[in-house]
């Protein structure tokens, strides 16, 4: 399978949040692209917002399985994943920087050919200064 130039996918993305006793989910369908560079893995996608416009989204598969999810809108999100880990990042909005943390308790990548699909989910519980701030889920397929 020859990742080194895009291909287009077909996204469904699933995200569940749990913050202060209220549970919210998300599911949509969207077109996308996968590229292989090196040896990283590119999922990219524009997630429409409630008032039309288009946030730039990246999923990184690195190859120890950590992964990275940015959005790039008028809040930027860099949200790094490692299995069982710990992980500093940020979240930039127009007040300012503010750190995060992530605690992945679930991390799957799957990859497979022909035709070209794959998953990627996280678990994950967020953290801001010491204090749990949610647990999520997010859930990524694509199929070529």
């Amino acid at each position: 399978m020859d990742l080194t130039q895009s291909i287009p996918v077909s996204i469904i993305v699933q995200t569940k949040i749990k913050q202060q006793g209220q549970v919210e989910e998300f599911n949509f369908e969207i077109p996308g692209q996968i590229v292989q560079i090196g040896t990283t893995f590119y999922i990219r996608y524009k997630e429409v917002q409630e008032d039309g416009r288009e946030v730039p989204v990246t999923v990184k598969v690195y190859p120890d399985g950590k992964v990275q999810l940015s959005r790039n809108g008028d809040v930027r999100t860099r949200l790094r994943f490692g299995y069982q880990e710990k992980l500093e990042t940020s979240y930039r909005t127009i007040y300012g920087m503010f750190l995060l943390t992530t605690y992945a308790k679930n991390l799957h990548f799957s990859l497979r050919d022909r035709p070209v699909s794959g998953e990627v989910s996280v678990d994950y519980d967020l953290f801001s200064m010491g204090e749990q701030i949610g647990e999520y889920q997010f859930i990524l397929k694509f199929t070529a």
